[in-house]
């Protein structure tokens, strides 16, 4: 980690000096007649992600009941890494995408638990995109922090429309929101939307990039879907739609619950689908589709496609066999040089597109970054090949279920051998199995006995990896309270550290777990802490029970009563308790806090015998 520049594993302010820094440095090119023609003909960029989705469910791949004609058509106007990874869930390659850099490098390694917040001192894509003049916007999926300094406006967007946590319906999310007429937050604020998620936020981000276009600035679109992610709900259109197709369809073998299943997650993929011709088309008719890099990809592998249509590999989402990471990438880009629309093999990762992006847009930088991935710029243009020999890890930290309180032996710490390395066609898993995928494309037969010689030098790389990343592997990201940027905030058991509480569902049945938030006191004073167990919105007492929901195209089972007579708090050696009352909406204390720094708060709520129960859910904290 020696030949890092500081920047990259600094402290906040540091990379607040590198943008200034590159903002000045920008400026001094652009000063002549020559260099700022360059900057006004800067291509705009824009990156659509969708979340598992996966690289079975395009009709290009051979899928046998969706068609997706506009991905399609992306397809064939493309360049496409054909030997692409992600990492097997959504966070992981979300973080990765945001800094070049491995999970295990920018803290985001988990979709909950804590361990979803991307390292507050690490520039995003965002941000070398804003500092080289660019106008910058996410309308989707964040799922790298839902609190100061991790959201999107903390991290280089100047326009943010987005919702918290890994998926609408979420633990942090607006209560019941259900895709249809929903409430999402639009820079800072929560606003109510009429609507369909999926095209509300392509709808949005085109009439945004309408205002860059008039305005003769660059712009730089973020446009990660929710769907096709459960909760699977999707329009009557095309539901209707996909249902007859399934029904037309022979998939021997397959359950009856998992083809219902299937309509409405594919019936999710077709919107999408048809949001993408208007995106391409609203590109085409305002005579930027020839400047502007549109790339397509998915965060993970599929959800489905091992049940009904694995496209010749074994696995699915959060496994580490080759269905589980490695997805579509599509990248178009007419004026870039890039020839003729073709396959590119070799290996290739999410951590590339941010160093291929700096190169491909000549973002200037005053220290040269060092990214875990590689540009691809020559690749794409034709002059080079990936690197025939390159190495990849894929290490990301697990669900940790079945634990209903913090622990070291949690699954959501991550560990050496708990990855995969891929080298050529080889694939080593968990340090303990090797495939060739030459000979076994479904990765049936462990090999690792037959080839020593690949195995140890595979080992040796995953070696060298760990060694640079296992201090800061498992370094739990703080929340600051206090701060003039979020004050007051809402904190929610989706951030207890290694516990997993992160679905409204979840609340409803009213889980028995318990956990603390990892926190930075960012100024001393007096606070107060309201102690829910469901969310403002909802208005309900602490300990009473919620009827059950129809919602648009879903439902939701009732919520449970819990037997809450008594709401306790621990921050910082300080512990207060409360009586509950049976229409208490929440406990509310006031805590003087001396000193600014790291912080640990638990709650509690008990019975009438102090016995625990659960965690407050829900904590709004403000600095008074």
């Amino acid at each position: 980690m020696s030949d890092r520049p500081p920047w990259i594993f600094g402290k906040h302010d540091t990379v607040k000096t590198f943008l200034g820094l590159l903002v000045c440095f920008s400026i001094g090119l652009s000063g002549n007649g020559e260099s700022g023609a360059l900057a006004d003909q800067k291509p705009n960029v824009i990156i659509v992600m969708t979340d598992d989705q996966g690289y079975p469910e395009l009709s290009v791949h051979g899928n046998p009941i969706l068609q997706t004609p506009h991905l399609d058509k992306l397809h064939g106007q493309s360049v496409r890494l054909t030997d692409y990874h992600a990492s097997p869930m959504c966070t992981p390659t979300r973080g990765s995408l945001m800094t070049g850099l491995d999970p295990a490098r920018n803290g985001a390694i988990n979709v909950s638990s804590g361990r979803s917040l991307l390292r507050s001192d690490l520039p995003t894509m965002a941000d070398f995109f804003q500092a080289d003049g660019y106008r910058t916007g996410i309308f989707g999926k964040w799922h790298l922090g839902d609190n100061y300094p991790y959201r999107p406006a903390d991290r280089g967007f100047d326009e943010t429309l987005w919702f918290p946590s890994s998926h609408i319906n979420a633990v942090p999310d607006h209560w019941n929101n259900d895709y249809f007429n929903d409430s999402y937050i639009r820079n800072g604020k929560l606003e109510n939307f009429e609507g369909y998620c999926t095209d509300l936020f392509f709808e949005s981000a085109i009439s945004w990039m309408k205002k860059s276009i008039h305005a003769g600035k660059p712009f730089f679109t973020y446009l990660p879907t929710n769907a096709p992610h459960g909760p699977h709900w999707a329009k009557e259109g095309d539901v209707e739609f996909m249902k007859a197709e399934v029904a037309k369809t022979a998939l021997p073998g397959l359950a009856a619950n998992t083809r219902r299943n299937l309509i409405p997650y594919l019936a999710m993929i077709r919107n999408i689908d048809t949001n993408m011709g208007k995106l391409m088309s609203f590109l085409d008719d305002s005579g930027v589709a020839e400047n502007t890099v549109l790339i397509f990809a998915t965060d993970n592998g599929s959800t489905f496609g091992h049940a009904y249509y694995p496209a010749g590999m074994r696995g699915r989402k959060t496994q580490l066999w080759e269905g589980g990471h490695r997805v579509p990438c599509f990248i178009r880009w007419p004026n870039g040089e890039f020839g003729s629309p073709r396959d590119i093999a070799g290996l290739t990762q999410t951590q590339d597109l941010l160093p291929t992006l700096i190169e491909l847009c000549g973002i200037t930088t005053p220290t040269p970054p060092k990214f875990d991935g590689i540009s691809l710029a020559s690749v794409l243009r034709g002059g080079a090949k990936a690197p025939e020999d390159r190495m990849l890890v894929i290490n990301y930290s697990r669900m940790p279920f079945g634990f209903d309180y913090p622990s070291p032996d949690s699954p959501s710490i991550m560990r050496r051998d708990s990855g995969a390395v891929l080298w050529k066609r080889w694939r080593m898993l968990r340090n303990s199995e090797l495939y060739d995928l030459s000979s076994d494309p479904l990765q049936q037969e462990n090999i690792i006995d037959a080839h020593p010689e690949v195995a140890d030098r595979m080992r040796q790389h995953l070696e060298k990896w760990w060694e640079e990343v296992r201090e800061m592997a498992n370094e739990p990201q703080a929340i600051s309270i206090g701060n003039d940027a979020e004050n007051p905030l809402m904190l929610t058991a989706c951030e207890w550290l290694d516990v997993f509480v992160d679905q409204q569902g979840q609340i409803r049945k009213g889980v028995r777990k318990n956990g603390y938030w990892h926190l930075n006191i960012d100024e001393p004073g007096d606070y107060e802490f309201e102690l829910r167990r469901w969310p403002r919105e909802a208005e309900t007492a602490l300990s009473a029970s919620l009827p059950a929901i129809q919602l648009t195209a879903g439902s939701r089972g009732p919520g449970s009563a819990l037997p809450i007579s008594r709401a306790r708090i621990l921050i910082n050696g300080i512990s207060q308790t409360q009586r509950i009352n049976s229409d208490d909406l929440y406990a509310r204390f006031k805590i003087h806090l001396k000193a600014a720094g790291p912080a640990r708060l638990h709650t509690w709520f008990e019975d009438n015998r102090n016995e625990p129960i659960c965690g407050a859910y829900y904590v709004y904290v403000k600095r008074l």
